[in-house]
This record gives structure tokens, C-alpha cells and sequence, in this order.
């Protein structure tokens, strides 16, 4: 009974992807991908978003800490917002974005008047708005490791006057390091594949905040081939991705 909407399910998201294949210019795939616009669109994305990651991992870490360590009021409101960015539309991130750190944020305006720094459509503008769609996956993944952890050697380590940095450096992190790894996995897919929060903020100017996303959208309207050939390319990555973290995600299944 249940193989039916069962078969349905998968026939709804595979076919689409089934369509992308069969319809891509394979032929002319190594000289669609070789022209300078696609080029600069892969490397504008990869950079940025290994750079949010990075950004990420640096803020992201100690607040999964936080939440899975620390007891204070709030703990779960402030949770909730933490991992807002899962479920608000790109797009209204973008659009925050805009209002907190641009020219007349409540914050950028400050940046302008005080320091002549502007941040929306540059290149940082990109790195922070993937970072704030990308951020909560990072978090979600190492509070969990962190609440998984085995408490007793810290507490063993403590008992032998281990300080708390020296505990958190050589005990708790390696404890986590493949939670860690794996949000980290996770948050660079995302921010590679982020679109509405970075046309929004950063806008999509050739050359200089066109990411792969943005690049796939333009070439929609004006070269369908190259945006199956773009789609192609971010569609490998992601499965890549999930490759990669095959063994973590289903370990837990059986």
C-alpha cells in the first residue's frame, strides 16, 4: 500500500534530476565550463564560501559550546534564533542584511560614517551572507557531537589541574573532531549553493559577486545551456558532499 506514494516521492525528486542530465550539452561541456565568465563565477564561490566556513567554524564553534555546555536563562530562545537562518526565506536574510550592515544599517551606516567601509555588493558582502545562511548548520552539527561527548575525560583532565582552555584544546575539541568536520562539510555546501541572501546583499556583478548560483540564474535567461551546464556542476559538488558524509548520516539509521 504504501509502495505507491512511496515510488511517487522518489519519482518527484530524482526526476528532475534525471531531466537535468538528460537534457545537458555534454558534448560542449568542457568548453562551456572553460569560459572565462564560468570561471570566475567557480572561483568567486569557491572562495567565498570556504572563507564563510572558515568564518564559521571560528565563531560558530564556541557558540555550540555554549549551548551545549553552558546553563542560562534563555538557552533555548536563544537557540531558536540561532537556527532561524534553517527556515527564513534567503531572501529575508538578505534583506536584514541589508539593514543591519548597509550604508544606512543600523550598524553599516556607522562602518561609512566613522571608518569609509561599505560593505554590501563587495566581495565580503558575499562571505557574510553565505555565512549567515550556513552558520546553523555548523552549530546544530557540533552541539550535537558536543552533547554526545564522553564528559569523564574533561572531568578526569580537570581533576588533575588541566585548565579549561587546555581541557577544551586537547580533550573536548579532538572528542568532536568528526562533528566538527562534518558541519563544517555541511556549511560549505550550503554556503557554495547560497543564492537569495547573496543577490539581496552582494548583488550579482560579474566578475566581482557573481557566484555560481547568481551565474546559473543569469545564464537562465539568457543561455540555457550554460545555466544546465553550471547546475551540472554545483548538482556534483553536492553529491560529493553527501558521499563524503555517507557513513555519519546513515550510520545512525541501522
Amino acid at each position: 500500500m504504501l509502495i505507491l506514494p512511496a515510488g511517487l516521492a522518489v519519482a518527484f525528486l530524482i526526476g528532475p534530476l534525471i531531466g537535468l542530465l538528460i537534457v545537458a550539452p555534454w558534448a560542449e561541456l568542457p568548453a562551456r565550463l572553460a569560459t572565462p565568465e564560468v570561471f570566475a563565477a567557480l572561483r568567486l564561490s569557491l572562495w567565498c564560501a570556504t572563507a564563510a566556513t572558515v568564518l564559521c567554524l571560528l565563531l560558530g564553534v564556541p557558540l555550540a559550546w555554549i549551548l551545549a555546555r553552558a546553563e542560562f536563562p534563555g538557552r533555548r530562545v536563544l537557540r531558536a534564533l540561532v537556527t532561524l537562518p534553517l527556515v527564513l526565506p534567503p531572501v529575508v536574510g538578505g534583506v536584514a542584511l541589508l539593514l543591519f550592515l548597509g550604508r544606512r544599517g543600523l550598524v553599516g551606516e556607522h562602518l561609512h560614517t566613522w571608518f569609509g567601509v561599505s560593505i554590501p555588493f563587495t566581495v565580503l558582502a558575499v562571505v557574510l551572507a553565505e555565512a549567515f545562511v550556513a552558520m546553523p548548520f555548523l552549530v546544530l552539527s557540533v552541539e550535537g557531537a558536543l552533547r554526545g561527548a564522553d564528559r569523564r575525560f574533561e572531568e578526569a583532565a580537570a581533576t588533575l589541574g588541566a585548565s579549561r582552555r587546555l581541557v577544551f584544546r586537547r580533550i573536548t575539541l579532538p572528542s568532536v573532531a568528526p562533528g566538527v568536520l562534518a558541519g563544517a562539510v555541511l556549511c560549505w555546501a550550503r554556503a557554495l549553493g547560497e543564492f537569495g541572501a547573496t543577490i539581496t546583499f552582494a548583488g550579482s556583478l560579474p566578475g566581482e559577486t557573481q557566484t555560481m548560483p547568481s551565474a546559473v540564474y543569469v545564464a537562465l535567461q539568457t543561455s540555457p545551456d550554460d545555466a544546465v551546464v553550471l547546475s551540472l556542476l554545483l548538482l556534483t559538488v553536492c553529491v560529493l558532499v553527501l558521499v563524503s558524509l555517507r557513513e555519519r548520516w546513515t550510520g545512525g539509521l541501522r
